[in-house]
């Protein structure tokens, strides 16, 4: 799939993004790249989404499994391509190293494969890891700035606005998310005991090292949107 979707994004690009011809082919490498981040992204959120609110599948009542262990063939299917594009990214990261991303991507998605892979085999912390997988909702706003910067559009009111909701969205997504996400497990502790050892420290060890992770990029997002809004300010 994600030979597919790359190939995808560069023949696009190609055809109707006229600044893609110009670029370098390691530029073009993570223009593509990021191409295919942005699809995962979509596809997760909005499944970890309707997983999380509108299937049921974790609701609270006199189930027959504890909400811990509940599973599903599609929940199965989402937490499968999230590993395969956890793993090929990765792939990508390192062969390409550094140009793609530093160490703290190679951090992050061992951890997020670790951690998928973990719920995958044992059936059990989907509904945590579907949490986790929400805040992907934030990468199309990431790759957009990267692709507008490229672009030459960094001085742009569209760089700005999607700064802003980059902001906004990283807020709620992977700062606010990731606080309930904590108060959740808090509340249901007596579930998450159930948990195999290994999934059980797990639990208790990544997601804070995510959340520290993501708290450190929300403290750069924030000083770059300050700084560009300044900047704007400043020259109108």
């Amino acid at each position: 799939m994600k030979a597919k979707v790359y190939e995808l994004t560069g023949v696009f690009s190609l055809l109707f993004i006229k600044v893609y011809s110009k670029l370098t082919d390691a530029k073009k490498v993570e223009w593509n790249n990021r191409g295919f981040s942005t699809f995962h992204a979509l596809v997760v959120a909005v499944a970890s989404l309707y997983f999380l609110l509108i299937s049921h599948l974790f609701d609270e009542g006199p189930e027959d499994k504890l909400m811990i262990d509940r599973t599903s063939t599609a929940s199965d299917t989402i937490l499968g391509i999230s590993v395969g594009y956890f793993l090929s990214d990765l792939a990508m990261i390192l062969w390409y190293f550094p140009a793609l991303g530093g160490m703290e991507y190679v951090l992050h998605h061992g951890l997020s494969m670790f951690s998928i892979l973990q719920s995958l085999v044992s059936g059990q912390g989907q509904i945590y890891i579907l949490m986790v997988l929400f805040t992907e909702s934030t990468t199309p706003f990431v790759n957009l700035r990267w692709y507008l910067d490229v672009a030459g559009q960094k001085s742009s009111i569209f760089y700005i606005c999607n700064g802003v909701a980059l902001f906004l969205g990283w807020l709620v997504a992977r700062i606010i998310l990731f606080i309930f996400f904590f108060y959740h497990m808090f509340i249901h502790f007596d579930q998450v005991k159930e948990v195999y050892p290994l999934g059980f420290y797990s639990m208790l060890t990544v997601p804070p090292v995510l959340a520290l992770m993501n708290a450190f990029w929300f403290w750069k997002i924030a000083k770059g949107l300050i700084k560009r809004m300044s900047k704007t300010r400043h020259s109108s």
